[in-house]
């Protein structure tokens, strides 16, 4: 957890002024969502690391699980104080956000959105089931490792991958 700690504060301190002003613009009117955000980007990178030590800091399988957990427990956490309508919107400007003040070539661009909405549509899918007061991580981290079963690997960035994960091979 340190080590996912000291990554996210050594990048935060690349970031330009109009980069920072962006994140302040989201940050600021939404404290307690961003806080929780914030620990939702540990828990799924230390989560990632655990499961796919080799892949979740690449382009691989690990880093598509990453993405989508990263979504659903952004999700569970901010439905836990908001409505899940105001939380999908909260996580989808956070998560596109974070593409646009981190900017990776088009294909992992992509790829992460593409990860992202699998993910925050995973949620909204086992909401209907689930009262949003007492989804736990195991729920996603399940469903997840099924939905890495089936992942396809990126041909084309504009591609169409329906709901499921996609990866690029290194």
């Amino acid at each position: 957890m340190k080590r996912a700690v000291k990554i996210i504060f050594n990048t935060l301190r690349t970031l330009s002024i109009g980069k920072i002003l962006q994140l302040l613009k989201l940050c600021v009117p939404h404290p307690l969502l961003t806080l929780l955000a914030f620990y939702a980007t540990i828990r799924s990178f230390v989560l990632a690391q655990k499961f796919f030590p080799q892949t979740s800091s690449k382009s691989g399988i690990g880093n598509a699980f990453r993405h989508a957990l990263w979504t659903c427990l952004i999700m569970m956490y901010c439905c836990k104080v908001t409505s899940p309508k105001k939380a999908l919107v909260f996580c989808k400007r956070m998560t596109d956000l974070h593409e646009d003040l981190f900017p990776n070539e088009k294909p992992d661009r992509m790829m992460d959105l593409h990860n992202n909405k699998v993910g925050m549509d995973l949620f909204m899918e086992m909401l209907q089931g689930i009262h949003r007061q007492f989804f736990e991580t195991s729920f996603f981290i399940e469903k997840l490792f099924i939905k890495t079963k089936t992942a396809r690997v990126m041909q084309d960035s504009d591609g169409d991958y329906g709901n499921e994960l996609v990866y690029i091979e290194e």
